[in-house]
């Protein structure tokens, strides 16, 4: 791994911001004080969505006459939240009759399929609005239109060169749409909706004739910033704002039950968490329903207001995670082997395409992701699509993971224009995608990826750089540093948390939980405060390493909470000797 600092982007001066992060703030390319708030003041209007206007007018003739409308979800932690994000609001706003569906995967796929509408079609719905998904539902939109039913699409990924000819789209990423942030994600669109919505029906007085209480979209917004962390989005400003309201309103305790019932059971506090225990404790969990099941049970985690329900749906829910951990480690100790025969006397290849029979469809994702980062390349594994009971006709399912640079979506679509009959449907974003080929194709999708991906990539863009901010002295390794660093944020995708470089002693090493090293060091400039340090998901052949000196040490600053103590954590991110 290479180390580099991260170069400021702006020499703007930003007034009153402490020197470190005002230093922070120039290297994420902040370069005045307007782009630091998180009030709710500061998101963007609704108006500026393309398709808005005629979405609201038309749920505002659903809503005057009762309609059926039924939800279409996907099956992810994004269009779970999304979902309940849907169901919650609009029964707030007047709304009597409605249901959600999610397509389990194994059987349908994803998104809003012809097949999908036929079973909607049993509930005789007048209305079928689409959460996290749709865009690419041409053939499904035109059913649902086939037979009577108007559809409302609400979803964040980029659109192909058709678009599915339903009464309203909302996504910030079709052709034609102004709106600011383009990297919202699909619980964020929705949640724009609402917004738009109600103040249409203010507008029209619609809550005081029904004699019901305006609702305050704000109390969802644990939904919000939960489906816009998992789902991995760019934090731009207005998602910042989305999370950071979300954070707040959790760690006042005014969140959904089955939010603080995954907390718990994953052993994180509310009352003090950050945007990165909703990605690596909550949304894993919540995912995993849909993995390995089906995502109904934990779309009934977040609608419920009973806490017993909460904590039941929430036990279940890590059982799942505890499944899908063990098939993932199975499957990527195989991918592993398979990359290892690769790799003996040859060079990696530009983008790694792996299949092996039996893998699990539901946890391909994953185990491309775990991938990707090892060996700092794009990477789409696949599976078996009737393996689990999904489609049948000898369809593989692939799941990819980008690295920067690399537009893993645009990536599929040059290899379909090369070879259209392999490719049966495929869509997402830059840095994650998904798609179906014809197993017996396997090896000519694959031999054209990589061709593709050689095209496209560079040994610049291939070589994993750690980016960090800059030295921290010994004397601002202070809780008082840590808690402002984390109150800076909320830290993710494309804002990333600040990492900072520094020479210790290693002191003591030990290992815990299998692969992660517990450390103890000392600034060299100041031995005499040591610091506890953690490392996680360590290469046991290398670690502990009881023999090395004085090392820097590249880390994110944490709190330890432990028995209602406080303390100083380092996070390390990696540890390299120091040349003689």
């Amino acid at each position: 791994m290479l180390a580099q600092q991260r170069p400021s982007q702006t020499d703007a001066q930003l007034e009153g911001v402490p020197d470190l992060l005002a230093r922070i703030y120039r290297r994420r390319g902040i370069d005045n004080a307007s782009q630091i708030g998180t009030k709710l003041q500061g998101l963007l209007p609704p108006s500026g969505m393309r398709g808005m206007d005629a979405a609201c007018a038309r749920l505002h003739t659903a809503l005057l006459a009762q309609e059926n409308i039924i939800i279409v979800g996907d099956f992810d932690a994004d269009g779970a939240t999304s979902c309940a994000l849907a169901m919650l609001a609009l029964r707030n706003m007047g709304f009597h009759h409605l249901s959600f569906l999610v397509p389990n995967r194994f059987e349908f796929g994803y998104g809003l399929t012809p097949e999908i509408v036929d079973v909607a079609y049993q509930q005789s719905p007048h209305l079928i609005i689409t959460v996290d998904n749709g865009i690419a539902s041409i053939a499904g939109v035109d059913k649902a239109n086939s037979l009577g039913i108007d559809v409302i699409v609400t979803d964040h990924h980029l659109p192909g060169e058709q678009q599915p000819n339903a009464t309203a789209i909302l996504n910030p990423n079709q052709l034609g749409c102004n709106f600011g942030s383009k990297s919202i994600a699909g619980v964020g669109v929705f949640f724009y909706l609402m917004l738009g919505l109600r103040g249409l029906l203010r507008q029209e007085k619609w809550f005081t004739q029904a004699g019901i209480a305006e609702p305050n979209l704000a109390d969802w917004l644990d939904l919000v910033a939960l489906g816009t962390v998992a789902d991995v989005v760019p934090l731009d400003h207005n998602n910042r704002i989305l999370v950071e309201q979300g954070l707040r309103r959790i760690r006042a305790g005014r969140c959904r039950p089955g939010i603080t019932a995954l907390l718990e059971i994953a052993k994180r506090n509310p009352a003090s968490i950050v945007a990165t225990d909703l990605g690596f404790a909550v949304g894993p969990r919540l995912n995993a329903a849909g993995r390995l099941d089906d995502m109904s049970l934990g779309i009934q985690c977040l609608l419920t207001a009973d806490w017993n329900e909460a904590r039941e749906a929430a036990a279940v829910l890590d059982d799942f995670n505890k499944e899908r951990r063990s098939i993932e480690a199975g499957m990527q100790q195989q991918a592993e082997q398979v990359l290892a025969q690769l790799g003996l006397g040859v060079t990696l290849p530009p983008i790694i395409v792996l299949y092996q029979p039996g893998w699990h469809q539901g946890v391909v994702g994953i185990v491309a992701s775990r991938l990707k980062e090892q060996y700092h390349r794009p990477v789409m594994v696949f599976a078996d699509a009737d393996t689990y009971g999904g489609e049948t006709g000898g369809q593989l399912k692939g799941s990819a993971r980008s690295i920067p640079g690399f537009h893993m979506r645009d990536a599929l679509d040059l290899v379909a224009k090369q070879i259209p009959d392999v490719l049966s449907k495929f869509g997402g974003h830059a840095m994650a995608a998904g798609a179906s080929i014809k197993a017996a194709e396997f090896e000519l999708f694959k031999s054209t990826f990589e061709q593709v991906a050689l095209s496209l990539v560079n040994d610049e863009m291939l070589t994993n750089t750690l980016l960090y901010d800059e030295d921290l002295d010994a004397d601002l390794l202070t809780e008082a540093t840590a808690d402002l660093v984390q109150s800076a944020g909320p830290w993710g995708q494309a804002f990333p948390v600040p990492i900072f470089k520094g020479r210790f002693t290693l002191v003591q090493q030990r290992l815990v939980g299998g692969n992660h090293l517990k450390l103890v060091l000392a600034p060299e400039s100041s031995p005499q405060n040591i610091v506890d340090a953690i490392w996680f998901r360590v290469d046991v052949d290398k670690w502990p390493n009881e023999h090395l000196g004085v090392v820097e040490v590249f880390y994110q600053l944490d709190i330890n909470e432990f028995r209602g103590q406080r303390n100083i954590q380092l996070m390390v991110q990696t540890i390299q000797p120091l040349k003689n």
